[in-house]
């Protein structure tokens, strides 16, 4: 079928489908809503068979829907309509949530219901339940409805009127989620926070200012006056509640063209004098071992990796380097394994180009010590998505292993034709070859296990319940028990001195580099815009052409009108 996916923006839900949709034969072009007659546009020049709008902030124009079918994906069970589903869900503990798939129709939410999935609600914020199970229930969904309807499947029976699941919510406000500090729970705090992470972000005040808290998780071991902000660790901020406290990862204060940035570094006055806490519940960093395996376990908000947390994950790599292990996992966090530099950052840097240089050359040299790591295996362990130069870091390890349900980003050139580092000319060359790493880089387009294995930039893909500690931590051992792993280590010895004798990493590092420093130091701002344009949420003027299959076709393969839908 010829699909076209219509959403707010590229976001995962829309890249996921656009992976799996393609992967199942389909022929698949993006719009994003812009406007109205944007839309319009798009359905003239694609005339597609479907459109599955993954990703709303608005209604699909009726004219549309009118002259081919849509679906709409909500983040909510049968029955459930409104705009804040999940954030409804999560304020009010539900055990069990789900998602809809449903044809577009006079009625916000309330067309057919195509297919739908539930799914256990786990603790955690609104932005990693819909990156994980959300998106996974709805690719599942979306893919029955579409085999649906193209077998020829009659449209189902709306819901009745008088159906006892349908609720009507409206918007989650702020005054609907405020926190008492002098009367709420940890449990209840974090609810309130979750239900806002990602977007809006929930306001509250610290230190006498107003600010959205972000990033939130229990406090353990700590307490204090209800209110009060009592510890600091790793750029988080703990604040009592009245039976404990919960840690604040990340705030941004509610000015024009504020960031979020980490909560300590915001207030780093007011936070020098707090007692620094670890162990306590909060640590982007933490080191497990199990027998001849070593973990080494990071995961930094949104993925994105700083040049402070370049240097303090070097250090932990190194310590770990310390231990007398045979095998040692990168691993990951649940939603993100790195996404590359940290652009909020270097936007808020006195200097961005040289926040930039201070950044790239941090990871590079996190590159660097695990690709000349040659006295045991390494191994990145990928829970959670990864982009730009965090697919490149991952490849430094000799295995990459990844979850099916995770997206790739393998390109930096989105970001005002970035060129990139991590040593990337050397290692996506020498496991996807010459020809398909330049395409890779070039097209710009999300990638799934399924072809990242094709291509040999995943070694294996685990399901989720292969990705327990325990599982991993036994595949890990039966590789570091093989009789093999001595002339594997000599093999892996051997090569990289090979290849160190016919181009040495040196060279690889000064060549990206060079371009980088035009990035970030010569006249074409393009690097600078974007940047500034993507940490501020810059409405797209226009959707991408290389994702936009539609737009970038001859003008006179074009029909001149939108058809109407039998």
């Amino acid at each position: 079928m010829r699909i076209l996916l219509l959403s707010h923006s590229f976001n995962s839900l829309t890249q996921r489908l656009h992976i799996e949709l393609r992967e199942h034969g389909h022929e698949v072009s993006v719009e994003l809503d812009i406007h109205p007659d944007v839309t319009r546009e798009s359905v003239t020049l694609y005339r597609p068979d479907l459109v599955v709008a993954p990703f709303l902030k608005r209604a699909i124009p009726e004219d549309v829907w009118h002259a081919v079918r849509c679906l709409v994906v909500h983040p909510g069970p049968p029955g459930d309509r409104g705009p804040a589903a999940l954030d409804w869900a999560i304020l009010e503990g539900v055990g069990e949530w789900g998602v809809t798939v449903l044809q577009a129709d006079g009625e916000f939410d309330a067309g057919p219901v195509w297919a739908s999935r539930t799914f256990p609600m786990r603790r955690a914020a609104k932005s990693s339940i819909y990156r994980n199970e959300l998106t996974s229930r709805a690719v599942e969904a979306v893919l029955e409805a579409v085999a649906a309807i193209e077998t020829g499947r009659a449209p189902p029976a709306p819901m009745r009127d008088d159906d006892p699941r349908i609720s009507v919510r409206g918007v989650c406000r702020q005054a609907d989620r405020s926190i008492d500090w002098q009367r709420d729970s940890t449990d209840v705090v974090l609810r309130k926070i979750w239900s806002a992470d990602g977007m809006p972000g929930l306001i509250d005040n610290l230190f006498q200012q107003d600010v959205r808290l972000f990033d939130a998780c229990a406090a353990h071991g700590i307490s204090g006056g209800a209110g009060e902000v009592v510890a600091r660790c790793d750029g988080a901020l703990a604040r009592a509640t009245v039976d404990g406290a919960v840690w604040i990862g990340h705030v941004r204060q509610l000015v024009p063209t504020s960031l979020k940035l980490p909560a300590a570094k915001v207030f780093a006055a007011e936070a020098a004098d707090l007692p620094k806490m670890s162990g306590c519940g909060y640590g982007p960093i933490q080191y497990f071992e199990f027998g001849d395996v070593g973990e080494l376990q990071f995961s930094f908000y949104n993925g994105a990796t700083g040049t402070a947390d370049c240097e303090a994950l070097l250090t932990a790599y190194r310590e770990a380097l310390a231990r007398p292990t045979k095998v040692l996992l990168l691993t990951g966090g649940r939603d993100y394994w790195c996404n590359g530099i940290h652009l909020a950052e270097i936007e808020a840097a006195e200097s961005a180009a040289d926040e930039s240089w201070r950044n790239i050359n941090a990871i590079d040299d996190l590159a660097r010590a695990i690709i000349e790591t040659t006295d045991r295996l390494v191994i990145s362990v990928l829970h959670g998505n990864a982009g730009a130069g965090g697919v490149f870091l991952s490849l430094a390890a000799d295995e990459v292993w990844a979850s099916d349900q995770i997206v790739l980003n393998p390109h930096y050139k989105d970001m005002g034709n970035l060129y990139g580092s991590e040593y990337w000319t050397y290692l996506l060359p020498r496991r996807a070859g010459a020809a398909n790493a330049a395409r890779i880089t070039q097209c710009r387009l999300p990638m799934g296990v399924a072809e990242a294995s094709r291509l040999g930039i995943v070694d294996r893909v685990l399901t989720s319940a292969e990705l327990t500690r325990e599982n991993l931590a036994g595949l890990s051992a039966t590789l570091a028990s093989d009789d093999g792993y001595a002339s594997r280590l000599a093999e892996k010895q051997r090569r990289r001195a090979a290849d160190e004798a016919e181009k040495p990493l040196d060279a690889y590092r000064s060549e990206e580099l060079r371009r980088m420093r035009l990035n970030f130091y010569g006249f074409d701002p393009s690097y600078h815009v974007a940047r500034y344009n993507f940490i501020h949420k810059v409405p797209k003027s226009r959707t991408p052409l290389t994702i936009a299959n539609h737009r970038s076709r001859r003008a006179s393969e074009r029909p001149t009108r939108m058809a109407v839908r039998s």
